[in-house]
């Protein structure tokens, strides 16, 4: 059985590599420009890009970078928390996960943080910003310790507000 699927197989590959000498791409039925719009969508279904799977745009699509949430809040958080080591990063599913970070001047407490990006739109709900925080006991095991209410609320504050300021910058950037 093994052997019959490859022999299909090693008979199948010549004849897959030989269509690329059938010459279409010297088909005089296509224009350059109709050739051109092909090799860039990558589809001849359509002038316009061919078929939408996803049912995106092509301004959604610039907005966000070809990623699955927000572009802008999605640098602005990797810039706010660039000092932190990240573990996960997901940008199609808008997580970020970092590893705990224990600044220099207090090596018994460290952090850690969930970020979730939920859409495409630049908004205030649109991050969720998970802090956790553990402290040192006597014995040297880390202990969970509470963290302030508006930490996150701060910290989802900071990355919107870079958000703003990168989307600015990139419209400014656009006028001239």
């Amino acid at each position: 059985m093994k052997i019959r699927n490859f022999l299909l197989i090693a008979g199948l590959f010549p004849v897959v590599a030989g269509c690329s000498s059938l010459g279409l791409d010297s088909d005089p039925s296509y224009s350059d420009k109709q050739k051109e719009q092909m090799y860039k969508y990558g589809s001849v279904a359509s002038d316009e890009g061919g078929i939408n799977l996803f049912g995106g745009d092509d301004k959604k699509e610039a907005e966000t970078g070809g990623i699955g949430v927000n572009g802008f809040l999605w640098r602005a958080t990797l810039d706010t928390i660039s000092f932190m080591p990240i573990a996960s990063a997901d940008p199609f599913g808008g997580v970020i996960l970092t590893d705990w970070y224990s600044q220099p001047d207090s090596p018994a407490e460290r952090t850690k943080l969930n970020i979730f990006i939920r859409g495409r739109d630049l908004r205030a709900d649109g991050i969720k910003v998970s802090i956790f925080r553990q402290t040192k006991d006597a014995s040297g095991n880390w202990v969970d310790a509470t963290v302030a209410a508006a930490t996150s609320g701060s910290l989802e504050n900071a990355i919107l507000t870079k958000a703003r300021q990168i989307r600015m910058a990139q419209k400014q950037a656009a006028a001239q």
